[in-house]
C-alpha cells in the first residue's frame, strides 16, 4: 500500500514490562478517552513518562522511515488510523518492546494524532472544560480548568514537533510562522482563538496559547445559573439586547468578554443585517442574516494588511443594521462610535479596562493614538451620544467569572462624562475552600435612561417587573 516494507532491526528496545498481549484481548486501534489520556500524562512518574517518550520516537522514526506520509492525505481519518495501526504493530512486534495492549493502543492513539491531527493536543482539544491550552515550549503545558491554571504532564517530542503543529494550525487559515514571520494570530476550524510566537523572539522553544471554544453556546440563563449574574440583571442585559442600545463590553483578559457578547448577540432580531469584525473569529451568531468579517496581517514582504479600522469602515457601505466588532483596541473606535451614533444602533464591541470609567478613558485614549486632532471633551461628546450601556465583566481571584457592572453612560457634566450603575456586584467574603462569596444588588434607579427606548420596543412592561424585582430583592 505504502510502497515500503518494515525491516526488523537486530536490537530490541528495552522494555518497561513484560508483554501481556496473551492476556488481554486484541482490539483494533482502540483510542482511550481524551480525559483518561491527560489523567495519565499528569499522574505518570518522570522515569516512566521518560521510558514512554523515548519508546515513542523510536517507533515513530521507524514508522515515518516505513509508510509515504503522502498517502494518508487521500484517506478519511479511520482507514489511515487502520493503516497506521498494522504498522505499528508489526514494528512493535518485531522490536519485542514489550508493552501491554493498553500501552500499545495510547501509543498507537498518541502517533497518529502527531500524524494526522495536533499531536498532544488532540486529548487537551477534546475536552471541553478546558478554557485555556498554553504551551511554553516542548515540555510545558499548562491547561486553565474552572478558571485556575494548572501544569499538565503533557508533552512534545522536541520543540521541532511542536513547530510543526504550529505551522499546521496556522496554514489552515493561510498564515504561516516561522524565522521570518515569528508571531501569528490564527484560529482552529472549530473556532478557538491561537497565538503562536516562535523562536527567535521566543528564547525557550515555541509558545502556543489556544483560547478554547466552547461546543456549547452559553446562554444569559446558564450564566445566572453559573452565579455570573442575577436572574434580574440577566433580564436587564437581555431587554439591552432587544431594545438595541449600543453597549461595550468591558473587560481584563480571560474576564468572558466574548462570551457575554455572545449572549447579547443571541437577543437581536433575526430579521436584522449583522456585520460582525474580528481579529481571529470567534463569534457564534445565531440569526441568518449575518456577514463575518475578519483582519488580515501582513504578508512576507509587508504588504496585505487589512485593519480593524478597514473593516469598520467598510462595514458602512454593507447596509449593516447593527456592527459587532469582536475587540476594539485602536483607532477603530472613532469609526466604531461613529457608526453607533449615524443609525447603527444596537451596535457591541469589547475592549480591555477594568472598570465602567477606565473603559471611558480607553475609548478616548485609542482615538487620541489614532491620529484624531480633536479636543478631548468633543471626543468625550461623541462617545456620550454614542454608548449607551458599559458592561463589566471580571475574573476574581478565585478564578470565578462575573458580571460587576451594568453602567448607562448619561451625560457630561463640564468635562466630566456622567454614569449610572443599574447593577453591582459586592463581595461579602469567602468561604473555608478560599471561594469568594457576594451578591448582585440593583442601585435602585426607578428609571434607567433607556427607558423610553424600551418603550418604543415593547419591553416598558418587562423592564418595570425585572427593576421592581430587583429592588424587592435589595430590600430585603
Amino acid at each position: 500500500m505504502f510502497g515500503k516494507k518494515f525491516v526488523p532491526e537486530e536490537k530490541p528496545l528495552e522494555t518497561a514490562a513484560e508483554r501481556d498481549a496473551a492476556k488481554e484481548p486484541q482490539t483494533s486501534a482502540v483510542v482511550s478517552a481524551p480525559e483518561k489520556i491527560v489523567e495519565l500524562a499528569t499522574a505518570a512518574k518522570p522515569e516512566k513518562a521518560e521510558q514512554y517518550y523515548a519508546l515513542k520516537k523510536e517507533i515513530f522514526s521507524a514508522l515515518i522511515a516505513t509508510i509515504d506520509v503522502a498517502a494518508l492525505s487521500s484517506m478519511d481519518g479511520e482507514q489511515a488510523r487502520k493503516e497506521i495501526g498494522a504498522i505499528i504493530n508489526d514494528i512493535v512486534a518485531a522490536k519485542k518492546a514489550g508493552i501491554s495492549m493498553a500501552e500499545q493502543n495510547e501509543l498507537l492513539n498518541d502517533i497518529c494524532n502527531d500524524i494526522l491531527g495536533y499531536g498532544p493536543l488532540e486529548p487537551l482539544l477534546a475536552r471541553d472544560d478546558i478554557a485555556d491550552i498554553m504551551v511554553n515550549g516542548a515540555n510545558h503545558v499548562f491547561i486553565e480548568v474552572g478558571g485556575k491554571v494548572q501544569e499538565t504532564g503533557i508533552r512534545f517530542r522536541d520543540n521541532e514537533q511542536l513547530l510543526n503543529i504550529c505551522q499546521r494550525i496556522v496554514s489552515q487559515v493561510g498564515r504561516r510562522v516561522d524565522e521570518s514571520s515569528p508571531i501569528c494570530d490564527a484560529r482552529l476550524a472549530d473556532g478557538s482563538r491561537v497565538n503562536v510566537i516562535a523562536p527567535p523572539l521566543a528564547i525557550d522553544g515555541p509558545s502556543l496559547t489556544i483560547r478554547k471554544f466552547k461546543k456549547e453556546k452559553l446562554k444569559l440563563d446558564q450564566l445566572v445559573r453559573f452565579g455570573s449574574i442575577s436572574p434580574e440583571g440577566a433580564e436587564i442585559l437581555k431587554i439591552i439586547g432587544r431594545v438595541r442600545c449600543n453597549v461595550l463590553i468591558s473587560g481584563g483578559t480571560g474576564s468572558g468578554k466574548t462570551t457575554l457578547l455572545n449572549c447579547l448577540t443571541g437577543y437581536i432580531d433575526p430579521r436584522e443585517r449583522i456585520i460582525t469584525c474580528e481579529d481571529a473569529a470567534e463569534l457564534q451568531l445565531q440569526q441568518p442574516h449575518v456577514v463575518r468579517l475578519e483582519t488580515r496581517p501582513p504578508n512576507i514582504e509587508g504588504q496585505g494588511e487589512i485593519t480593524m479600522r478597514a473593516l469598520v469602515k467598510n462595514c458602512l457601505r454593507m447596509r449593516p443594521e447593527r456592527i459587532i466588532v469582536g475587540e476594539v483596541r485602536g483607532p477603530e473606535a472613532f469609526d466604531l462610535l461613529q457608526a453607533m451614533n449615524t443609525g447603527h444602533d444596537g451596535s457591541m464591541g469589547t475592549l480591555h479596562a477594568n472598570s465602567p470609567r477606565e473603559a471611558i478613558s480607553r475609548i478616548e485614549a485609542m482615538i487620541t493614538m489614532g491620529g484624531h486632532s480633536l479636543p478631548g471633551k468633543a471626543i468625550r461628546e461623541m462617545l456620550v451620544s454614542s454608548v449607551d450601556v458599559i458592561v463589566q465583566a471580571a475574573r476574581l481571584r478565585d478564578g470565578s467569572r462575573r458580571i460587576t457592572h451594568i453602567t448607562e453612560v448619561l451625560g457630561m457634566e463640564g468635562d466630566v462624562v456622567t454614569t449610572q450603575d443599574l447593577f453591582v456586584y459586592d463581595i461579602l467574603g469567602e468561604d473555608e475552600k478560599g471561594n469568594l462569596i457576594g451578591r448582585h444588588r440593583s442601585t435602585g434607579i426607578g428609571r434607567p435612561a433607556f427607558w423610553d427606548r424600551a418603550r418604543y420596543y415593547g419591553e416598558e412592561a418587562r423592564l418595570a417587573a425585572a427593576l421592581d424585582a430587583a429592588e424587592m430583592k435589595a430590600a430585603a
